[in-house]
């Protein structure tokens, strides 16, 4: 645990007691601070009282009398689509708001570190997609490579629970645009940003208010060294904003599709990565029989890391050895079996349209399962991928809405994960590939995008047992 520093003696309240809201209470009072809660919900209440925690109603008025700061958890609105009453009244009261990366930032340096030979760093990854994964291989890079690591935040621990650092220890974290939108203090060694779309756009207001949100981590942070997709104008902009040249080093710019020779640079072309510095290539992997990395979205992710990895002075033969090893993580491209040279694969974390499309684009011969709670946009930016598609099985409450989109698509209207596994197994022939790629939210079916995989793994291994 990490332990919050700058508020012994004082009292604060945190809203929304789940696993970020708990942590954070947990972490300010081993920090000596007097901690009061609030959740809108009775079992989150009556869990914080369980766990020995005063309740303070903060919506009523004079609740916040006292009160030195509020720490709201990530899954609450805090201004779109509108501010939750307890935050509009800590404004009125002049009480900062912050959460647990805020706190994190704020308590992670601590003066055992003046003793270390080498000082502790943070890698923040965010991104539209392909977070999780790039996360996920930087630490499997390092630990791989023998440097100790945490990976926290929005997969594996949250950020308060990890262990303090060790000397030379690395903390990879994967932030979310709601994380990223309200820390107070946002302070990384190393900044990666993926690549941008949609996504999200209730909550942020819009296009401009998610980009702003995802910027903050770049911006406010002021990082040593910032890696940068820039296949979109959005990540364009911001290397360009950090930059103070093409040959500044401190901005690697990382793309899967297009060669950049100018600075410092990763990208992949047709499954190979290459790397260039100063005009010169200095390193090179053929990323196209790396089982845990399929496809050019998988590519990318893999340019991300090695980037990432690259400014701790991590040698490209050691990079290469680490991904090859690399397993891949559940629900995104996962190949949860094959039969009869049918292969299925899981990637229940596409929740969105570009995410789903990457998906279409890793596989040939697909029988493609998707549908679940649609977001805004509309499934235009799929349909140049259908050609792909042998056929496509729609499941979800909007089934067919969202099959009606899908323009000159052979689709069948299938509701259940149980009935499209069972359609798409009765269809396929040796060279397909079962793919779920939903290009939606879950929760029409789902508590979560995790529960729909394991159903679509659950119903496959009934299938092929």
């Amino acid at each position: 645990m990490i332990p919050v520093q700058g508020y012994a003696g004082q009292k604060v309240a945190v809203l929304g007691m789940g696993r970020t809201g708990r942590a954070a209470a947990k972490a300010l009072a081993a920090g000596g601070a007097q901690v009061v809660v609030w959740d809108d919900g009775p079992g989150g209440r009556e869990a914080a009282e369980n766990d020995g925690y005063d309740l303070l109603d903060l919506t009523k008025p004079t609740s916040f009398e006292g009160v030195t700061a509020l720490i709201v958890s990530p899954g609450i609105p805090h201004l779109y689509p509108a501010p939750h009453p307890a935050i509009a009244a800590a404004w009125d009261e002049g009480v900062p708001v912050d959460n647990d990366i805020g706190l994190f930032f704020r308590s992670f340096a601590t003066p055992d570190w003046h003793s270390f030979d080498t000082p502790p760093r943070v890698i923040a990854v965010t991104g539209s997609n392909g977070k999780s994964t790039t996360a996920a291989l930087i630490h499997h890079i390092l630990v791989e490579n023998g440097r100790p690591a945490q990976l926290a935040g929005n997969i594996g621990r949250g950020v308060l629970d990890i262990d303090p650092a060790h000397d030379g220890e690395v903390v990879v974290l994967e932030l979310s645009s709601y994380q990223t939108d309200l820390a107070r203090s946002l302070t990384p060694d190393v900044a990666v940003f993926t690549n941008f779309s949609a996504d999200h756009l209730d909550r942020h207001a819009g296009l401009g208010g998610y980009f702003a949100a995802k910027r903050r981590l770049f911006a406010e942070g002021g990082p040593d060294r910032a890696v940068i997709g820039v296949d979109e104008p959005e990540g364009r902009y911001i290397s360009n904003q950090l930059s103070e040249g093409a040959e500044d080093d401190r901005v690697i710019r990382i793309s899967s599709g297009q060669k950049i020779t100018a600075g410092w640079a990763v990208f992949a072309r047709k499954g190979f990565l290459s790397e260039y510095r100063k005009g010169r290539q200095v390193g090179s992997i053929d990323m196209r029989d790396i089982d845990g990395l399929p496809g050019a979205h998988n590519h990318q992710n893999g340019c991300a890391a090695y980037a990432a990895c690259r400014t701790l002075g991590l040698g490209p033969k050691g990079i290469e050895a680490a991904m090859r090893s690399y397993p891949g993580l559940p629900h995104r491209s996962q190949l949860v079996g094959e039969k009869d040279g049918v292969r299925f694969v899981n990637d229940s974390k596409a929740t969105n349209v570009d995410s789903a499309a990457k998906a279409l684009t890793a596989f040939d011969n697909i029988r493609w399962i998707c549908g679940g709670l649609q977001k805004e946009g509309g499934l235009e930016a799929l349909l140049p991928h259908l050609d792909r598609v042998q056929k496509t099985y729609v499941i979800g409450r909007e089934a067919e809405d969202f099959a009606r989109q899908l323009t000159g698509a052979d689709c069948a209207v299938c509701g259940t994960m149980e009935e499209a596994v069972k359609c798409a197994i009765a269809d396929a022939v040796p060279g397909d590939v079962v793919l779920l790629a939903p290009a939606s939210a879950s929760f029409d079916q789902y508590d979560s995008f995790e529960k729909r995989g394991e159903d679509f793994m659950a119903q496959v291994t009934r299938h092929i047992a």
